[in-house]
């Protein structure tokens, strides 16, 4: 199950969130966890399993078989990363070759695992030559990282290779933190505060969403620290009229609603289905939230002329500030996205400005670290808007930059995120 996963993605350009979510149901709770530790572990490191695969088959397979290439990726994986006994491992990879209904490569996949037991130590040797298989990262994205973090690079990259831990968000209406994390003592789940999160806690181990106490019933979500800081910036008080304009899944959103229940808040997607995802999740939640399928850019087809005192753009980016969540986005993103990501933020922000009443303010974000998407991207937009001022953010949730703060991925343990504040005069 697992090779077909990662061959849907590597090979058919799927995602890894949507291609987990068809399958694991359809497996036993003990394979479904090890079929998604397979399946992350594999597409997080596979620029170095597909080298190592390289250098052990004696001709590539054809195209055809990719589903058998992923298949010894996944032994590779197993036998480096994780702690199954390697004849367990080899035993598996084989039966799971048959299973594939590929018999005839049980022999050259034991051949190659084995292979790979006795010279793992000159195999590693070679790897650290190649610079896109050692670090795990296409070239393009080591190019620009390096290019726009030179100091960092090395940082950012080991924390994409790393799995991401698991941060809660405590609804504060209906539960306090220090209460909560109580509960998970009480339901053995060590964790403790995030510091610099109000309603944050972060857990040792990542768990099921539904072995969390009072998790349907509305007391906590799951977010990471960098997207619950977002709330803080918007500078809620009661009443304000409040848009966020790119809200699905709808963290953001309900943050902002266990906050302040008072104030009038539309979210809108141009997803309809993902439109859903922010109703069930404030139905969950139990808070009421007015909802709009419609394109952000294009106000004309939507905007009903009252200015708003807050506009949160979350804008659509890159995800290079979420690998460790998303390691599927080293094999899907193409350099060329990045102008065409640029330029559609763009094209929202000047979009929704004219939206802003004077005084009020657009709060801009990504889950990125590219510098076009982010603080290039905010300077270009002061330059075009001169009625627009950037605020600079006492107790800043991040690094300040040019213009803007940026959050780089493991920093505080956190995501990689970008965070403006403009005002409109």
């Amino acid at each position: 199950m697992a090779a077909r996963i990662i061959t849907a993605v590597s090979r058919d350009k799927h995602s890894l969130t949507a291609e987990l979510g068809r399958s694991l149901p359809l497996l036993e709770d003990k394979q479904r966890s090890l079929c998604q530790q397979l399946s992350y572990g594999v597409i997080r490191h596979y620029s170095t399993l597909d080298y190592l695969s390289q250098q052990l088959l004696s001709k590539p397979l054809k195209a055809k078989d990719q589903d058998l290439k992923n298949l010894l990726l996944c032994g590779l994986f197993e036998l480096m990363h994780m702690r199954t006994p390697p004849h367990a491992v080899l035993s598996e990879t084989v039966n799971a070759s048959k299973k594939l209904g590929k018999q005839w490569a049980s022999g050259m996949i034991n051949a190659c695992l084995r292979a790979y037991q006795r010279r793992a130590d000159s195999l590693n040797q070679d790897l650290a030559c190649d610079n896109e298989a050692s670090s795990a990262h296409p070239a393009w994205l080591l190019e620009q990282l390096s290019h726009d973090w030179p100091s960092r690079c090395s940082d950012i990259i080991e924390a994409n290779n790393q799995a991401a831990p698991m941060m809660l968000r405590v609804n504060r209406q209906k539960c306090s933190r220090d209460d909560y994390l109580n509960k998970l003592v009480q339901a053995d789940i060590p964790a403790q505060a995030l510091n610099s999160c109000p309603d944050g806690i972060l857990l040792d181990q990542a768990v099921d969403v539904y072995q969390l106490p009072g998790f349907e019933a509305g007391e906590v979500s799951v977010q990471d620290g960098a997207a619950q800081h977002v709330v803080r910036l918007m500078q809620l008080e009661p009443g304000l009229r409040i848009l966020d304009a790119c809200a699905a899944p709808g963290g953001k959103s309900c943050h902002m609603l266990e906050h302040k229940a008072d104030i009038q808040l539309l979210a809108m997607d141009l997803d309809a289905s993902r439109l859903k995802q922010i109703s069930e999740n404030a139905s969950r939640l139990n808070l009421e939230i007015s909802l709009l399928c419609a394109d952000a850019s294009q106000p004309e087809s939507w905007w009903d002329g009252q200015l708003f005192d807050r506009i949160l753009l979350d804008a659509p980016c890159s995800g290079t500030g979420v690998i460790r969540r998303h390691p599927d986005i080293k094999l899907l993103r193409r350099p060329e996205d990045i102008a065409q990501l640029a330029l559609r933020q763009q094209q929202l922000l000047d979009a929704l400005w004219p939206l802003v009443r004077a005084g009020g303010m657009m709060i801009y974000t990504t889950c990125s670290v590219m510098k076009q998407e982010n603080e290039q991207q905010i300077e270009a937009f002061l330059q075009r808007h001169h009625d627009a001022t950037e605020l600079q953010i006492a107790d800043a949730p991040a690094h300040r930059t040019h213009v803007g703060y940026q959050r780089l991925p493991g920093d505080d343990v956190m995501d990689g995120f970008y965070y403006a504040c403009l005002q409109r005069s």
